[in-house]
Formats: structure tokens, C-alpha cells, sequence
């Protein structure tokens, strides 16, 4: 293959990575003017893994520049812990009987509905 293809796919694979990277913003933007406070959903850390990552495969394939490969190289690391963080949040909360809203498990009231929350399961023996 000639030199002009691999240029033009690793420009591709760049602004392809700088594009995901970017409309990460744009999925916080909408999900905290929808719920009207600040939100950060899992997509924008998954987007924030994806374009680091063909932005990573850039720089090492095609920029090879050791300042761009090391500012992505572990760029990761706090994506993954904020998906994990996520993941426990919101397996942690119950769900309203009634409503169905997702309350904290600190919780003794529904928030949306005022519907009293289950108690927590007791582990004591019989």
C-alpha cells in the first residue's frame, strides 16, 4: 500500500478519535440540562475510553511523538474507576415500589412519590 493511503488512514483514525473524544461534552451538556443539575452518565466515560484510544493508536502509529503517546497512555485509568464508581452507585440504589424512580439506599422515602422505602434485610439468624 502506498504512503499517501497510510497517511490518509491514520488522519482518519485521528479525527475520528478527536471527534468521539469531543462529543463527550456534548452527552454531559444534555444530560444535565435534562435533569437540571450536574450529570456525568457512563457514555461520556465510555466515549472518553474510545477516543483516547484511537487517539493513543495515532500517536503511536502514525505521530509518533513521545509528549502525544505519553498524554494518552494512561489517560484510561481514570475513565475505567469512574465506570467502576458508576456501576457500584447504581447497583447500591433501591427502586421505588410504586414509582419506579432510583432512590439512595440511605434512603427511608421515595423522593418522587413519598412512597416508604423497604427496610434494609436483616442478616441476623433465626
Amino acid at each position: 500500500m502506498s504512503a499517501d493511503f497510510w497517511k490518509i488512514f491514520w488522519n482518519v483514525i485521528g479525527w475520528t478519535g478527536q471527534l468521539v473524544f469531543f462529543s463527550r461534552f456534548f452527552v454531559q451538556w444534555y444530560a444535565t440540562e435534562k435533569k437540571k443539575q450536574v450529570v456525568v452518565p457512563s457514555v461520556f466515560w465510555w466515549l472518553s475510553i474510545i477516543g483516547s484510544l484511537l487517539l493513543l493508536l495515532y500517536a503511536v502509529f502514525y505521530d509518533k511523538h513521545y509528549v502525544v503517546i505519553f498524554s494518552y497512555a494512561f489517560s484510561w485509568i481514570p475513565y475505567i474507576r469512574n465506570l467502576i464508581i458508576h456501576h457500584r452507585h447504581k447497583e447500591a440504589h433501591l427502586d421505588c415500589p410504586t414509582c419506579g424512580a432510583s432512590c439512595p439506599p440511605q434512603a427511608k422515602f421515595c423522593s418522587e412519590c413519598g412512597t416508604r422505602l423497604a427496610a434494609e434485610k436483616s442478616n441476623a439468624g433465626p
